[in-house]
């Protein structure tokens, strides 16, 4: 072939070559260009892709055609916003000196797995259905131990609950002064008919209606057992009191409904009533006190005490930590792109 000739061949090709490279590597640009700085780092797109996919995934098969932009700018706004944290978190547990080795990572992941029954292929299952690697989860779960060291460092060793602070809590929570002809009372109730429609007579409604009254009786044996009625209260009563652990507080016996008549007014201070029927469900109650001018105990000092304590800690664990992330912000420099 005349030199010449294949000359003229190979030089669109070698073109054609080189537009090609340039156009992947334009386009691995686009996906991997950088969305963050984080002090010396770099935080990138494909970064924020691969962190948010299983959400992102979400958002798409669920949000209206019309919403869907915003709600994925939205979502990678969010995921972007994680990302940050864990990478200051990492530059802080550097800075500190405060390290996790791969071990403490699979033993974390493993103890999580014995205590939900999970074995590593279950696990898998579930992180599959997120769009999430088993990697990417050991990554979070690097991320959080991390997180719990320097906040063991950081915060909790400084924190202190004195009595005094247990005491005034327990006064302003668990005290009361009624006025005169005042009834305290605490309440729990078991709704049925949410599921089947208050007016269906069908074996379904009945069976729901049992199973309210059963729920009922399992619940106010163990406060006869001697279990704490506010505890009982939040974590089992359907009643909007549950939020304040079945505290209703004072009433008038003429503010009272009948069935709240009967099981209330034969009661002494401190009793328990038996299990009356509603138009919508189960309830009893408690009568902290029927007594004018009074001062009400809610529970004794001992039984709360601990859980009092644990509450402050937990206020002001939050307090702190916020206070802890937000000084690690101003101090870092970080600029979204």
């Amino acid at each position: 072939m005349n030199k010449r000739f294949a000359h003229f061949l190979i030089l669109p090709a070698i073109i054609l070559l080189i537009t090609t490279l340039n156009a992947q590597c334009l386009a691995a640009q686009l996906v991997d260009r950088v969305v963050a700085i984080v002090n010396d780092d770099v935080i990138t797109m494909s970064e924020v892709n691969e962190a948010g996919k299983g959400y992102f995934r979400k958002i798409t098969d669920n949000a209206p055609p019309s919403q869907l932009e915003d709600a994925l700018r939205r979502a990678r706004s969010e995921v972007l916003n994680t990302l940050i944290d864990k990478r200051l978190i990492a530059l802080e547990a550097a800075k500190q000196g405060v390290t996790i080795s791969e071990g403490e990572v699979q033993a974390a992941a493993e103890r999580m797995m014995a205590s939900n029954n999970m074995t590593r292929e279950m696990l898998d299952a579930q992180l599959g259905q997120m769009g999430m690697s088993y990697d990417s989860y050991l990554d979070t779960l690097r991320n959080q131990i991390l997180q719990s060291k320097l906040v063991n460092y950081e915060i909790r060793s400084r924190l202190i609950i004195t009595d005094d602070m247990i005491l005034d809590y327990y006064d302003a929570n668990y005290t009361k002064h009624i006025s005169s002809g005042g009834y305290y009372l605490m309440q729990m109730g078991f709704v049925w008919g949410q599921k089947t429609g208050d007016t269906d007579s069908s074996p379904v409604q009945y069976a729901d209606k049992m199973d309210a009254k059963k729920r009922a009786e399992r619940v106010r044996k163990l406060l006869v057992n001697g279990q704490d009625f506010r505890m009982l209260a939040e974590k089992f009563s359907d009643l909007p009191s549950a939020v304040d652990g079945g505290d209703l507080g004072v009433f008038q016996k003429n503010e009272m409904a009948d069935y709240m008549k009967a099981a209330v007014l034969p009661l002494s201070p401190g009793e328990v009533s038996e299990i009356v029927e509603t138009p919508s469900g189960y309830q009893f109650f408690k009568l902290l006190s029927s007594q004018d001018g009074q001062i009400v105990v809610q529970a004794s000092f001992a039984s709360v005490k601990d859980v009092i304590r644990e509450k402050l800690y937990d206020q002001q664990l939050k307090e702190q930590f916020d206070k802890w992330v937000s000084r690690i912000k101003t101090d870092a420099y970080i600029k979204r792109l």
